[in-house]
């Protein structure tokens, strides 16, 4: 195979992006990377003042190219963090790849009969990363004047597409409500968190000036802004953060514990898709311990913080919500916030608006309101089914509850990978390991098993993972207490040492990141 003669498409030049490019270089490819924006970065491109990491930042680096020595914060700031991205994407001489302004409007794969696709048994008909039944076609228009009145589109045709996407941008997710009862009714501003972090910082803090802002949500976006807007307002002005579920806040200074947590011993504890009666058996004797943790923190979070004055108590699991991939930590002076007035929690179960505000289930007078910003999140699925132009692809992904296998391959979409969209507490760490196996298998290093043997794969981790989740379970988030023994699936493809570290105790009881991975050879 000639790789500097196949060509690879990357949409999208965020992390994942970056890190896609950078290791199919190091192959001998060369990738094309289309991003609609004007840079690099993704979601930390567009991001409010606030903003900063909500990972130790040891957990959160490429494994070949560290923090710059003057970054001393545990958790830079979100422009730290775009610098750093930069510095990534110039020392390894990325950006001459980067298209920019140009958003790929669907993604089609031409082939001589979609019939042979259901009989393939083979990923691609051979379960190699290139095929010759078949071929890519990307439609590109130039977003730098999307109201042109007839944008000029580009198409181009690819051997391997790489999407790198990411799952909290572009189409948000807006609640439906009944009619009248929804933002056409109220006499101010509505907008989505996604459209409040696109603005600059001077722009957003001119919007909520002086004005009564109601925030809908309580994951991570929802409690950022609602702490920055209740540190600019002050009580004159109060924020109220308004949310249905309450989740578990930790602190900064937590976070590390936690990290430290996520060792091998600690794996012996969960329960792995298609394990034997021994290692079951271990996880039955060892989980105790991490009930234990759990509560731990919950009664630690309850004793420091007024949980139960304020109706925050949640009803899960500090650990559900680790291994849910809901994962928020404690903005500065939070509680401080909510005691000088400047902002009040209100928790129901349902709202609707009115002409001057909100109607919140079981209050007689409504929340008076100038602007709301719903941090609903995002419909992930739905933009990434949209990609595709053919219906049978689009139902790939719309009906399948099962993840991906290796968390990055659909086994009945050919020549195509997805980075970026599996979540993890250290999304940064977990892509880079998948980055590196991709680039293994574009490279010929290794072939895809069958079909079926990918789909039973992905469906024993399916119920290994509905069992103990239950009703929280998501496809994006299956291996978040599992890191290292996923990246010793992805070791072992790729013919390398999972065993990274110098000797028994620490390999045990030490734990895993980026820098452990830096020699994959």
């Amino acid at each position: 195979m000639e790789s500097d003669k196949k060509r690879i498409a990357i949409i999208g030049a965020g992390i994942s992006g970056l890190m896609a490019c950078k290791y199919t270089l190091e192959k001998g490819f060369n990738p094309i990377v289309f991003e609609a924006r004007s840079g690099i970065g993704g979601v930390w491109s567009q991001t409010i003042e606030s903003t900063k990491l909500q990972t130790p930042k040891d957990f959160y680096q490429f494994s070949d190219f560290s923090w710059p020595r003057e970054v001393k914060e545990t958790y830079p700031d979100h422009t730290q963090v775009l610098e750093y991205l930069h510095a990534y994407a110039l020392h390894f001489n990325i950006l001459p790849r980067i298209k920019f302004n140009s958003k790929v409007t669907c993604i089609d794969y031409v082939t001589s009969s979609t019939a042979d696709l259901h009989s393939w048994d083979l990923w691609g008909g051979s379960g190699e990363p290139f095929s010759p039944r078949g071929k890519w076609r990307l439609t590109v228009r130039n977003s730098q004047n999307p109201s042109a009145s007839a944008p000029t589109d580009q198409v181009y045709q690819v051997d391997f597409v790489i999407l790198c996407m990411g799952r909290y941008s572009d189409l948000p997710n807006i609640p439906d409500f009944p009619l009248n009862k929804g933002p056409e009714v109220f006499n101010g501003k509505v907008l989505h968190s996604m459209d409040y972090a696109a603005m600059d910082d001077d722009v957003a803090a001119d919007l909520i000036k002086e004005k009564r802002v109601t925030v809908i949500g309580f994951q991570k976006s929802a409690v950022d802004i609602a702490a920055e807007v209740a540190n600019k307002n002050g009580a004159t002005h109060p924020c109220t953060l308004l949310f249905k579920t309450a989740h578990w806040i930790v602190p900064e200074y937590l976070l590390p514990l936690v990290f430290q947590g996520l060792n091998r011993f600690t794996e012996l504890m969960i329960h792995k898709p298609g394990e034997g009666f021994f290692i079951w058996l271990l996880a039955m004797l060892l989980s105790p311990l991490l009930w234990i943790f759990s509560m731990s923190i919950e009664c630690y979070l309850k004793y420091m913080y007024p949980l139960k004055k304020y109706n925050m108590v949640p009803t899960h699991r500090f650990l559900k919500q680790i291994s849910s991939c809901m994962f928020t930590v404690l903005p500065a002076n939070f509680y401080d916030r909510i005691k000088d007035g400047s902002l009040f929690l209100k928790k129901s179960q349902s709202f609707s608006f009115c002409r001057n505000g909100l109607i919140v289930q079981g209050e007689s007078k409504p929340l008076l309101s100038d602007i709301v910003i719903l941090a609903t999140g995002y419909k992930s699925e739905e933009k990434l089914k949209n990609m595709f132009s053919s219906t049978l692809f689009q139902k790939c992904i719309a009906e399948s509850s099962a993840p991906f296998y290796r968390e990055c391959i659909h086994p009945q979409i050919p020549q195509l990978a997805i980075l970026g969209y599996a979540d993890s507490p250290a999304i940064l760490y977990s892509t880079e390991m998948r980055s590196k196996w991709l680039a293994h298998f574009l490279a010929g290093n290794f072939r895809l098993p069958t079909i079926s043997k990918m789909e039973e794969d992905v469906m024993e981790w399916e119920k290994c993972k509905r069992r103990d989740e239950k009703e929280s379970y998501r496809t994006s988030c299956v291996s978040t207490l599992l890191q290292i023994y996923c990246n010793d699936q992805l070791c072992k493809d790729m013919g390398c040492n999972s065993r990274r570290k110098n000797w028994f105790l620490a390999e045990l009881f030490a734990a895993y990141g980026p820098k452990d991975y830096k020699d994959l050879s």
